[in-house]
């Protein structure tokens, strides 16, 4: 591309300044919305394999041999700063852009964009191109932006505050219950304590009468002794009569002491045994409504694109089929890839006549094979109705294998594995089910063919 001759501002490049016969180029007097400068990045990143060293600004020329996405990440700032100084390399730029774009660009150009479009590429091509009137496309893309972020993070707000106030309700109704029956016990343990308190007091009294008959019984003694002085025989046989009868008394007075201390240990120790269980379930309690410690930031909340982050939607085919294995591993290849596996699903379309047996078994052997070469974290889940009893199987190494619980079929299994996933995290399910392929993908995960899955096991 060559310079106009006479050191002309190229066409295009201007500012917008060509619009209004002469009129003061328009200029952008805030700060690039966030959204739009990222798309100004990208789509100047795009541009730059079109463009030679030469043509390049000299701070950018050290970027020109990297991929489009270290690119935008590491030369952001500086691609900026050259399309805001640069005339010459904005018009490239756009240049490159109509080429890429022409419908979207013709359009700006126009002064009327599309009505669908979004906003963002709209602002981000009037940028580049400046056209008249980029700077109200500018501002009201940003003013969008800020918008649809607001109305997000309301209405997030307002999902998480239904859901505090339902656990409240929730802990509200748990602690009345656990109220009501500690309630409960401890009319019982106090009924309970009343009637051991009169059982006491009904062998205090025993020890009384006893103590009483003892004196009795020391009277009658002292009598006799008396008695003996007048008559020795009849003293004596009265003496070891009375003596008789005073062991007796002594026994039973012990025996009634001997009760009495061991109703009163019992009695002791069923009273601190309730008072251990009242307090360990009021403990308990303590630990049941407590909050566990907040570990989130209100900002990771915000739904945004983080720079150099992938998904497995942002996966391009590049030229490969649906069926093509290279798919797969381009997929597994993302960061903190979970991998789930329909079983039965693939082993019915690659090797339908085994035994069910050896059909998970010969599954389960390439899953090991894959995560050990991808280490990806690996899932296969079958359908627990097949069974007709517990299945003894030691999982491979780095495969995880679930089974359906009864009335809970494999395609539900898959559906809540995909759900208990963050948002965000790259999921793939292999599964021919249309069923299951279209509810995965409607909760932001990857479906791919089983055919696709067993041609990659036989690459193996």
């Amino acid at each position: 591309m060559e310079q106009p001759a006479g050191g002309a501002e190229p066409t295009g490049a201007a500012d917008g300044a060509a619009g209004s016969g002469g009129d003061a180029p328009e200029t952008f007097d805030r700060p690039l919305p966030e959204g739009v400068r990222r798309k100004v990045v990208a789509l100047v990143s795009d541009a730059f394999g079109g463009l030679t060293v030469a043509e390049l600004p000299s701070q950018l020329r050290q970027y020109a041999r990297f991929t489009p996405v270290r690119r935008a990440r590491f030369g952001g700032t500086a691609m900026a700063a050259a399309l805001e100084s640069d005339p010459l390399f904005r018009q490239r730029g756009g240049e490159r852009f109509a080429e890429a774009q022409p419908e979207l660009a013709a359009a700006v150009a126009s002064g009327t964009p599309p009505a669908a479009a979004d906003p963002v590429d709209v602002a981000a091509a009037a940028y580049v191109l400046r056209p008249p009137g980029w700077v109200k496309l500018v501002t009201a893309a940003g003013e969008e932006a800020e918008r649809a972020d607001a109305e997000r993070a309301d209405e997030e707000t307002r999902r998480e505050l239904e859901r505090l106030r339902e656990e409240l309700d929730a802990a509200k109704a748990l602690t009345r219950t656990e109220t009501e029956r500690l309630r409960e016990e401890l009319a019982a343990a106090r009924k309970e304590g009343e009637s051991l308190h009169r059982k006491l007091r009904s062998a205090l009294s025993d020890v009384k009468r006893g103590e009483a008959a003892l004196r009795r019984s020391a009277a009658e003694a002292e009598a006799a002794r008396a008695e003996a002085a007048v008559q020795v025989s009849a003293a004596e046989s009265e003496t070891r009569r009375v003596r008789s009868r005073l062991a007796e008394a002594e026994s039973a007075v012990e025996a009634a002491r001997r009760a009495s201390r061991e109703g009163r240990s019992v009695e002791d120790m069923r009273l601190r045994l309730l008072l251990d269980t009242v307090l360990e379930s009021a403990q308990g309690l303590r630990r049941e409504l407590a909050l566990p410690p907040a570990s989130g930031r209100p900002a990771d909340t915000v739904d945004a694109v983080e720079p150099g982050r992938m998904s497995p939607k942002d996966v391009a085919a590049r030229a490969l089929s649906a069926t093509d294995p290279a798919l797969l591993d381009q997929l597994l290849a993302l960061p903190q890839t979970h991998l789930l596996v329909d079983g039965y699903n693939v082993t019915k379309t690659g090797y339908p006549t085994m035994p069910l047996e050896k059909q998970r078994l010969r599954l389960l052997g390439g899953l090991s094979l894959l995560a050990a070469q991808s280490g990806a974290e690996v899932t296969c889940v079958f359908d627990g109705a097949e069974l007709a009893t517990p299945v003894l199987l030691a999982p491979p190494r780095g495969v995880r294998v679930l089974f359906s619980k009864p009335g809970v079929t494999a395609d539900e299994l898959i559906r809540r594995l995909v759900r208990a996933e963050p948002s965000g995290r790259p999921v793939v399910v292999v599964s021919t089910d249309r069923e299951v392929a279209d509810g995965v993908a409607a909760a932001g995960a990857r479906p791919v063919a089983s055919a696709l899955l067993l041609k990659r096991l036989s690459r193996s």
